[in-house]
């Protein structure tokens, strides 16, 4: 067996769907189930879906707020009064920010920007940043991809008589603020059909609505704020991030053009990955370390040297970001081990003096990534007596509805189900932590803690081909909603595994059935190659690709995980290396056994620390006691009996065999007397009438080229069918005796069992011995139901 590293959930599928999609759009089956679990059932879905063009875009008027918030603004533009937009400091508020100040200045308005400091004064407006435009003039204030929870701060810009209109797609909490307008999907009684817009998306939409017209030039730049936040990548969200990455391709922008350019990023292979890993980070990075200002002025730019300089000094600043959540990575993991074992804490709260507030937040999600927790990582500041911080959750863990439960104790938090980000008093960090600890346990089950992918399909090798994997790329841009296919194969055999990569870190694998072949790679996943037997049947999941080589273009898997429900025998007869192997399986999990029938090999493995892994078995009581039922098990020798072996496979099966049969002597191949031997040795015997075994036996066997063994074996045989007496050493014939066979003494058919055995665990093949440990567990069956 191979345990998968995650839970796999696999979406339930309806054939009957499946075959009208498949029928009515000319598609393949594979693809028509990937669209049947992205909840598209009908044709006019799967059309609209496969075929979206500008005309799919909706109503901005639908709206709540919107007309108000557009009346408001052109009026603005007519008195020329001083406009600020307030946006926030991701790639989300950065673009939101772009596309908005963009419409706003070709309108003519008097408009500029201003992004608060996480440093200095946090997320979301603050009463000192709208005192200050107040006091330089501006007398409306347009918040983007921020301001939903800015319930005392809207008090304020009413107080200074600053119109405010809000724009958001956070979540509204249970006081909206009261401004001259909002704009957001979510609120109360908004009928907007589509209700996940990124921050972006929402200030694209009020661009819509002061043009008259789509802004078309301006989807490239909201396609990054919407792949960026993760949003659900359906309905507009999808029509964004597809038509923008289209028209991305071919950019005119300078400053974009700028910043692909030290991304090192292909205009023709862009995708929805050059923004979630070339182009977010670096924009994240700015505004995680410093002000963000310079990356609304990259985007802004149309000078090339400017934007380039630009670009470069971003680059840098990703690269500082890198290290620096490399760093406090590994000093968060220490607090972890230190201070809050993951066996106590289903939800983890870790706080440190110094720590950049800036990139909490990935460092949350790389410790989610390794304890699988709800985390919360917060940074102190002493100073001021306060802690900021980011939070990411797992499923099955709502962040945004407990976070609501502690209101109390924090005043300025919001966010998502799966990501929030908060400021809270020094002094309540540890009841932040108790309360959401206890919440932790009455939600989460150890299963929650499991990993989990969810698998779009199960396949069959000969639905992959180059075709199925072209058409698939009809479903992108993929991302929240709409992730890249994860596709499962069933129950195949692997035909060839070897390691790659100059560390041998990597894995190639051919993966087979009765007709077709599917190459696949798992890079990092180099250690797996030990856990597999030789035509070992497997189920696999992973992304599927075309790989293109000397012009000849062949489907293979990118794999991501894979398991082996069947028992696996790992042969290792014969090897040389064998307290390595014993070190790496011991090591390797902690239902190993190393069973061993020979007591000097018990004292040796005692002697080298294995006594807490290790059984001596001489006995069929022994035997029974041993629990290797899903348990690795090393049989290090050769048992006196096949009983030995049966008895200890009547407590079921084990997930693996490694099958080492180490033996002192080898009985298949030592002098084996026939009945020849047999009479020839009692011959001269009876010639005799007594012979002295001690003193004379060497002489002998010497004499008929047999071994002292042979000897001795013999006369023990002839001893237990009464042929002979034995005193001290001396053999003697009887007088009269009665024929019995050979095979009536307990000796010989001990002697030609243990051959049988030897031969069959140690000289057979590999399929051989598998199919021998089949048939005993077969045979144990009833040994175990009667245990």
């Amino acid at each position: 067996m191979l345990k998968a590293k995650t839970r796999w959930m696999i979406n339930p599928t309806d054939e009957a769907i499946i075959k009208t999609l498949t029928d009515g759009l000319a598609i393949t089956p594979l693809v028509a189930s990937l669209l049947v679990n992205r909840g598209i059932h009908t044709l006019d879905e799967a059309r609209e879906f496969l075929h979206q063009d500008l005309n799919s875009f909706h109503d901005p008027f639908l709206l709540k707020d919107m007309e108000k918030a557009v009346n408001r603004i052109k009026l603005a533009i007519e008195n020329k009064e001083n406009i600020l937009i307030f946006g926030d400091y991701d790639a989300d508020g950065v673009s939101s920010t772009t596309v908005l100040l963009t419409t706003l200045r070709n309108l003519g308005a008097e408009a500029t920007f201003y992004i608060p400091n996480r440093f200095t004064e946090g997320y979301g407006p603050n009463e000192a940043a709208f005192r200050f435009a107040h006091a330089q003039g501006f007398s409306l204030i347009i918040t983007v991809d921020t301001g939903i929870a800015a319930v005392h701060e809207a008090n304020i810009a009413k107080e200074l008589g600053v119109d405010l209109i809000i724009t958001d797609h956070h979540e509204p909490g249970p006081i909206l603020p009261d401004a001259l307008a909002i704009v957001h999907p979510k609120q109360p009684n908004c009928p907007y059909p589509f209700k996940e817009l990124a921050g972006v998306g929402v200030a694209f939409k009020l661009c819509h609505a002061l043009l008259g017209e789509l802004p078309v030039d301006l989807l490239e730049i909201a396609a990054i704020g919407t792949i960026a936040d993760l949003v659900s990548l359906k309905d507009e969200n999808r029509l964004i991030a597809k038509m923008g990455l289209k028209q991305m391709k071919s950019t005119n922008r300078v400053g974009l053009k700028a910043l692909l350019k030290v991304a090192n990023v292909d205009l023709s292979t862009i995708n929805e990955e050059t923004i979630g890993f070339a182009l977010a980070p670096r924009i994240n990075a700015v505004g995680r370390l410093q002000s963000a200002d310079p990356a609304v002025d990259l985007l802004l730019s149309d000078n090339e040297d400017e934007a380039m300089e630009i670009a470069h000094e971003i680059d840098l600043l990703n690269k500082e970001r890198q290290k620096l959540v490399n760093n406090m990575t590994e000093e968060a993991i220490e607090e972890v081990e230190a201070n809050f074992p993951i066996e106590d804490n289903p939800v983890l709260v870790i706080a440190k003096e110094n720590w950049n507030p800036g990139v909490v937040g990935i460092v949350a999600s790389r410790l989610v990534e390794r304890y699988y927790r709800p985390t919360i990582v917060l940074s102190i500041d002493n100073e001021k007596g306060i802690a900021k911080g980011s939070a990411r959750s797992i499923e099955g863990f709502d962040l945004f509805e407990n976070l609501s439960t502690c209101r109390d104790i924090l005043p300025h938090f919001g966010g998502h189900p799966m990501a929030a980000g908060m400021t809270l008093k020094l002094e309540d960090v540890e009841e932040l932590r108790k309360r959401l600890v206890e919440k932790g346990k009455q939600q989460l089950t150890e299963t929650d803690f499991i990993p989990i992918t969810k698998v779009d399909v199960c396949c069959k090798l000969e639905e992959i081909t180059v075709h199925s994997i072209e058409e698939m790329q009809k479903l992108a841009p993929f991302g929240v909603d709409n992730p890249k296919p994860i596709v499962q194969i069933e129950e195949v055999t692997l035909a060839n595994v070897r390691k790659i990569g100059s560390e041998q870190n990597h894995l190639k694998l051919v993966f087979e059935d009765d007709v077709h072949q599917l190459d696949s790679v798992g890079f990092g996943l180099g250690y797996i190659h030990d856990e597999l037997s030789p035509s070992v049947q497997l189920s696999a999941i992973g992304e599927l690709s075309i790989n293109e080589w000397n012009n000849f273009r062949k489907p293979q898997l990118m794999l991501q995980d894979i398991k082996v429900d069947t028992w696996q025998l790992f042969d290792f007869r014969g090897t040389r290396e064998v307290d390595k192997l014993l070190g790496s399986v011991v090591k390797s999990t902690n239902d190993s056994l190393i069973v061993t029938f020979q007591s000097k090999m018990f004292n040796a493995l005692i002697k080298k620390g294995y006594e807490e892994n290790s059984f001596f078995v001489d006995s069929i009581e022994l035997a029974r006691e041993v629990n290797i039922n899903n348990k690795h098990i090393i049989l290090l020798d050769i048992p006196n009996s096949v009983d030995l072996l049966h008895a200890i496979f009547s407590k079921g099966k084990p997930s693996r065999i490694y099958a080492i049969f180490l033996q002192e002597a080898e009985h298949f191949f030592a002098t084996i007397p026939t009945r020849e031997h047999f009479k020839w040795f009692y011959a001269f015997l009876l010639k005799k009438g007594t012979f002295n075994l001690k003193q004379q036996g060497e002489k002998l066997a010497n004499y008929k080229g047999w071994t002292k063994e042979t000897i001795d074996f013999m006369s023990q045989v002839f001893f237990e069918l009464e042929f002979v007496t034995i005193e001290n050493g001396v053999i003697s014939t009887k007088s009269t005796t009665s024929k019995r066979d050979l095979a009536e003494s307990k000796t010989y058919a001990q002697k030609q069992m243990q051959i049988e055995l030897e031969k069959t665990l140690l000289y057979t093949s590999y399929m051989q011995l598998k199919q021998w440990f089949e048939d005993q567990f077969e045979s144990s069956k009833h040994a175990f139901v009667n245990v």
